[in-house]
């Protein structure tokens, strides 16, 4: 045997020393399983072997002086693991070896001068280890070198100037270590370069105009560290940058014109610095520009118009500089921008431009601190709008009549003294009669609201009575007829899917009814759910149960699943959906189908969006009451669509005084407070998508038998996270490919609006508005404008394929810097 694959499976238990006798072995990929223990002695023994690929499992321990016999080696992958010691100078002996991936385990001491030797090295990476030290300079003998990512260790001291002559290397990346000393101008040298990252470390002197000569470069990030001097014009020769990160330095000077020749540029963050002079003009050349950061400056002037060509801008920060003039139209016509604007602490004047109501998407806007006058009417109409900050200006008028509006805390517009509630009473701090405004203004509205509903349901309880006596009971048990309300055109009838109803036909059950999957005569698959009946025999009057179902009938949302009708009979419900081909979210993630980070991303995005529709677009909001991952339903391309929304109601309504009784929830994702028979509110389904987040992550249930001490997912994670464990794989789901360090941030950074979901306080919790916005800043802010790479992605169909794509060149990448 030469060729052993046993990747991506559930193996576990340690390697067997029998392997000693595949004396013919050459390449032993295990990656991707559950495997622990020390990597065994015996394996030195398989003096054949070329490839060894033992990452993403739990396996501890040293590497053991065994392996030095194995000169024939040209891949060693070991990431991902627990493994500890040092790296063995031994390594310097396999002649032929061309790449070397120690990252995410435990290594210490200083990286050996004999990796020197391999001269075939293409690729080194070490990052995320406790290694201390300095960079050897018998490194740059590896002439061969493309890659190489020491990030997130303790090394220090300077980079030998000799690295900068490897014409090879591509990616140079030594993020957040405690390195020291200046760019020398060698690094024109590097004419292959194309990421170079060097953040968080303590470098110093001036960027050298050499790094123009690096028309290859893509990424440049430098930031938070101590860099002085002005930015070189130069940089506008490297055309291919993709984004550019200078901020928390100290430089000086003025935004280069040469900027404009970036044309490539989707990332500017120049913030936290001292740079002075105006916005070049010609920066709205930069059509492909996402984002555009440059907060915590002195730069002086007017906003240019030309900005509003950027028409990919999805966030803009200028914010705390010396600003002045008017917000020009322009900036109002910018459609995409949906993350973030930010101009507070200028002194801009005049008004906010009409433009503005072309903002739509637009979820965080920052204008406090300003000299800006006229009214806030044009804010109105910014129905996705998180967070509003317009205190401290001159604004007059009366505030816009909006939900937005009346939940805005008072700091949110205090400073604006001539700024009124409404007509008859204007305050004129922003702190006291203010609040009492807009408290009168919410107590006569919900007055109103009361008194209207009141009548409402008055008269349809009279209009029921009438009815009944006029058309008397119908016998439940005798030929119910059977009424139908479509909400999408049908083609088909009742009879056409009562026929269908079979057990052979079930394909789930839950809380609410049983589902079945039934293909009409035009070969139409749709789903079916038949509602359980309502307790003691009652018999649901039809015009209420229809009343309730046409509100649910009329909802609209690509993230929630359509509604094609619903039929009753008095005694049988059932209601009509489309189905779903992929089935459900809890499916994917329990029964063996491997489900990687993007595709988990999409779905918990588009299942946040849903329920944000439900929650802040529907009138009234309705309250889902079962969120849980077998109610995520999965599309083709991974597109999420919410299903049983509102269901709870419809099997019964009662309050407090039946809370045992009620369907309002599953075990495991119900809110804490439905136990002390407090209100269930949108902020219970906050509380249950957030448990979904933390079974999305860990890839276990609520009350998985696989979590220690049998305690709630919940308990376990922020008991993990209190405890200060770090190792990850403890928390997140084994079967994720960490092949992305971006990715890595991306999911603690979900992790961390879960457990701002699962807050106990229902107050404390985020509405689900702020989460999708959270959310959609964590991807954005996350964005390597490169796909990730992930291992093993042809080994389905081409096992030969696997040991190349399992050698492919992953990194340390950080996240993009959230503005602050």
């Amino acid at each position: 045997m030469e060729n052993l694959y046993l990747y991506g499976n559930q193996i576990s238990g340690r390697i067997p020393d029998e392997l000693t006798f595949l004396t013919n072995l050459k390449r032993l990929l295990l990656w991707q399983n559950n495997l622990t223990g020390s990597i065994p002695d015996a394996l030195g023994n398989c003096l054949a072997l070329e490839v060894i690929d033992l990452s993403m499992n739990s396996l501890s321990g040293q590497i053991p002086e065994s392996l030095a016999n194995l000169v024939a080696l040209k891949e060693v992958l070991l990431s991902d693991n627990y493994l500890t010691g040092e790296i063995p100078p031994f390594v310097g002996n396999f002649f032929g070896l061309k790449q070397l991936e120690l990252d995410n385990n435990r290594f210490t001491g200083e990286i050996p001068p004999a990796i020197g030797q391999l001269k075939e090295l293409l690729i080194f990476f070490a990052w995320q280890n406790q290694l201390q030290g300095s960079i050897p300079a018998e490194l740059a003998k590896c002439e061969k070198l493309q890659a190489l990512d020491l990030s997130h260790n303790f090394l220090a001291g300077s980079i030998p100037h000799s690295l900068f002559h490897l014409k090879n290397l591509s990616q140079l990346l030594l993020i957040s270590n405690g390195f020291s000393g200046e760019i020398p101008p060698d690094i024109g040298n590097c004419i292959g370069l194309i990421r170079l990252r060097l953040g968080s470390n303590n470098f110093t002197g001036q960027l050298p105009p050499e790094i123009g000569l690096l028309h290859r470069l893509s990424f440049l990030e430098l930031s938070d560290n101590q860099f002085t001097g002005e930015i070189p014009p130069e940089i506008g020769n490297c055309t291919q940058l993709e984004m550019v990160d200078l901020h928390s330095n100290r430089l000086h000077g003025i935004i280069p014109t040469s900027v404009e020749f970036l044309v490539s540029l989707n990332v500017l963050d120049l913030s936290k610095n001292s740079i002075a002079g105006s916005v070049p003009e010609n920066l709205g050349m930069l059509t492909s520009l996402n984002k555009l950061v440059i907060s915590e400056n002195y730069i002086t002037g007017s906003i240019p118009k030309s900005l509003g060509l950027c028409r990919d801008l999805q966030l803009l920060e200028m914010s705390s500089n010396r600003l002045t003039g008017s917000i020009p139209d322009e900036i109002g016509r910018l459609q995409g921008l949906d993350i973030l604007l930010n101009l507070s602490r200028n002194s801009l004047t005049g008004s906010i431009p009409e433009s503005f109501a072309n903002l739509s998407n637009l979820a965080n806007l920052d204008l406090s601190h300003n000299m800006l006058t006229g009214t806030l009417t044009v804010l109105g109409s910014l129905d996705n709008l998180v967070s509003l900050n317009v205190s401290h200006n001159n604004f007059s008028g009366l505030l816009p009549d909006t939900k937005l509006f009346h939940d805005l805390p008072a700091s949110a517009y205090a400073g604006n003294q001539e700024l009124c509630i409404n007509r008859n009473k204007c305050h004129m701090d922003g702190s006291g009669h203010g609040n009492n405004s807009t408290r009168n203004l919410v107590v006569c509205t919900l007055l109103s609201v009361t008194v209207t509903l009141s009548i409402v349901l008055l008269g349809g309880l009279l209009f029921i009575r009438i009815r009944g006596a006029v058309f008397g009971r119908k016998d439940e048990e005798d030929n119910l007829e059977w009424d139908i309300t479509p909400f999408q055109k049908l083609n088909f009838s009742v009879n056409d899917i009562v026929t269908k109803l079979s057990d052979s036909n079930v394909v789930g059950k839950g809380v609410s009814g049983m589902v079945y999957r039934v293909e009409t005569p035009m070969k139409q698959v749709i789903a079916v759910k038949k509602l359980w009946p309502l307790k003691n025999g009652e018999i649901p009057e039809r015009d209420l149960f229809s009343a309730e179902v046409r509100a649910l009938g009329s909802i609209r949302h690509k993230n929630i699943v359509r509604l094609l009708g619903c039929c009753n009979n008095g005694k049988t419900r059932l209601l009509l959906f489309d189905y779903i081909s992929k089935g459900s979210l809890a499916g994917l993630l329990h029964e063996k189908v491997f489900l990687d980070w993007d595709a988990r991303y999409n779905i918990i995005l588009g299942a946040a969006h849903g329920l944000a529709y439900l929650h802040h677009d529907c009138i009234p909001p309705i309250v889902h009451r079962d969120i849980k991952t077998n109610n995520i339903l999965v599309g083709p391309q991974f597109e999420a669509f919410l299903a049983d929304f509102g269901l709870a109601k419809l099997v019964d309504s009662e309050e407090c005084s039946r809370v045992s009784n009620v369907v309002a929830g599953s075990y495991g994702y119900i809110a804490p407070e439905y136990g002390y028979c407090l209100r269930i509110t949108e902020k219970s389904d906050v509380y249950s998508y957030g448990v979904v987040l933390l079974e999305v992550l860990t890839g276990k249930e609520p009350t998985d038998n696989r979590i220690p001490e049998g305690v709630h997912i919940v308990t376990w994670v922020s008991k993990a996270l209190r405890e200060r464990r770090t190792e990850l794989t403890t928390i997140l789901d084994p079967q994720l490919l960490l092949r992305s360090g971006t990715q890595l941030q991306e999911m603690l950074q979900v992790l961390g609006v879960a457990l701002l979901c699962v807050n106990p306080s229902p107050e404390e919790r985020p509405t689900m508005k702020d989460v999708t916005a959270m959310l959609k800043e964590i991807r954005h802010e996350n964005e390597d404008f490169e796909k990730p790479k992930y291992r093993g992605m042809e080994a389905t169909s081409n096992p030969r394929a696997a040991v190349h794509s399992s050698s492919f060149s992953k990194s340390s990448e950080p996240l993009i810097r959230s503005p602050s």
